[in-house]
């Protein structure tokens, strides 16, 4: 099915949107089919703030109407306490809260960008999707994430090659718990990474442990700030070590 065709059937949706090189494709496409479409983002403890600086940036690119909507995943404690299943937890709070906001602005189809490189069985938070009916035309039509990165580039959207990012939950291992004061710290920790250049990067951490993921290609540039990275996350933590498994 071409999303042209999607957005002729669904001509008034409600989409998803992070930012990311999916959800800005699917907004590009909403909008130049003619489609009624406004844009979701939601903040919350899991979110850095660059990231909701530079969705908003590209719905003024876009000409796209966009809502933030603000919700408190920390208050599940099937959130916090860090389950197998934390993402289905935390994909029903996020979709139900964009749903409500939605439906009161006349929006009753909901759309997200996953895409056909997700496997469903490896992510719980699908799961939540398919519970409350969200539709993902991309998986739909079957594009993959490079389908989707060389259509961006054809269309000239500058998030084309934006590096993937995952949710500040995502740092923390299996059954440790969440509370505001690691995510904060993580954030800190990985906002002066980005300071410094680095690019697709993880700062993983365990209690007060903390583990640098990048790719190989920018070893030698963390070789070179090694001394400035140390004194600046030791302020968070308690030892550093590096991830030699790099991509």
């Amino acid at each position: 099915m071409e999303l042209s065709t999607f957005f002729q059937k669904h001509e008034q949706v409600a989409i998803a949107f992070s930012g990311g090189v999916d959800s800005t494709y699917l907004l590009y496409e909403a909008i130049n089919s003619g489609a009624k479409v406004r844009a979701y983002y939601v903040k919350s403890a899991f979110q850095p703030q660059f990231e909701l600086d530079d969705a908003r940036k590209l719905a003024t690119e876009l000409r796209a109407d966009m809502s933030v909507i603000e919700t408190d995943v920390l208050s599940l404690s099937e959130i916090t306490t860090n389950p197998i299943n934390r993402c289905y937890y935390c994909k029903k709070l996020i979709f139900s809260t964009i749903a409500e906001h939605a439906l009161a602005d006349g929006y009753t189809t909901i759309i997200d960008g996953t895409n056909a490189s997700d496997e469903e069985s490896d992510r719980p938070g699908m799961f939540a999707l398919h519970d409350l009916s969200v539709l993902s035309p991309l998986r739909e039509r079957g594009l993959t994430k490079s389908d989707i990165r060389r259509l961006s580039k054809d269309a000239k959207l500058r998030t084309w090659n934006k590096p993937a990012y995952a949710c500040l939950a995502t740092r923390f291992s299996t059954g440790e718990a969440i509370t505001k004061e690691k995510l904060k710290k993580i954030e800190c920790a990985e906002d002066y990474f980005l300071l410094l250049g680095f690019s697709d990067f993880r700062i993983r951490v365990l209690e007060s442990l903390a583990k640098i993921q990048l790719p190989a290609i920018q070893l030698n540039m963390l070789l070179k700030n090694r001394a400035k990275i140390v004194k600046e996350l030791k302020k968070y933590y308690d030892d550093i070590v590096l991830d030699l498994e790099v991509r």
